[in-house]
C-alpha cells in the first residue's frame, strides 16, 4: 500500500514528536519529549518525569499555544501517542495524526535526527555528573537551534 505524503509548505504546519529516555536526573526527570518542525527544523523539548498520554497532550497544547495549530503530527506507534486521549486532542484541534512504520522509517527521520543531535550536545555539556542533564536541556536547545542546518541553509 503506498504511503500518502504530507506536503510541508508552511512553517510550523507539520511537527514530528518522539520521546528520548530513560535517563536519570537530579530532578527526577527520566524522559525528554522532542518536537521538530519539519520545514524550519525548529526543535522544542521538555524534560519529563513520565512518558504517558497526559504529559504528551499537555506538551502539545503548550506547543499549539506558542506556534499555532499544525495540519499534521507525525509520531511512532508508542502507546503515549497512539491512544484515545491523544486521538481526542487531534480531533479537537483538527490535526491529522500520521504514524511512522518500520516499513517506512523516513516518515519520522527528522525527529530521529534531531534526537541524535540534541543527545550529542547534551553529552558534551553535562559535567561528570550526567544526572544534571535536565538542568542543561535549555542550553542544549539553544546550541541546537543556533547551529547551521545545511539542509535549509541557515539556522532554524
Amino acid at each position: 500500500m503506498p504511503q500518502n505524503s504530507i506536503q510541508v509548505c508552511d512553517i510550523f504546519n507539520v511537527w514530528g514528536i518522539d520521546f528520548m529516555g530513560l535517563f536519570l536526573s537530579l530532578r527526577g526527570n527520566k524522559y525528554i519529549i522532542v518536537a521538530v518542525d519539519y520545514l524550519s527544523k525548529w526543535v522544542e523539548a521538555k524534560a519529563l518525569l513520565t512518558n504517558d498520554a497526559r504529559v504528551v497532550c499537555k506538551f502539545l497544547k503548550s506547543l499549539f499555544a506558542s506556534f499555532g495549530t499544525p495540519r499534521a503530527i507525525i509520531s511512532d506507534h508508542g502507546t503515549h501517542f497512539y491512544n484515545d486521549q491523544f486521538a481526542k486532542v487531534m480531533l479537537k484541534y483538527g490535526i491529522t495524526h500520521r504514524l511512522a512504520t518500520a516499513y517506512h522509517p523516513q516518515t519520522s527521520r527528522q525527529v530521529e535526527v534531531s534526537n541524535r543531535g540534541l543527545k550529542r550536545i547534551l553529552e558534551r555539556i553535562v559535567d561528570e555528573n550526567h544526572a544534571s542533564w535536565s538542568d542543561k536541556l535549555d542550553d542544549a536547545l539553544w546550541a541546537f537551534r543556533t547551529a547551521f542546518k545545511t539542509l535549509i541553509g541557515c539556522t532554524p
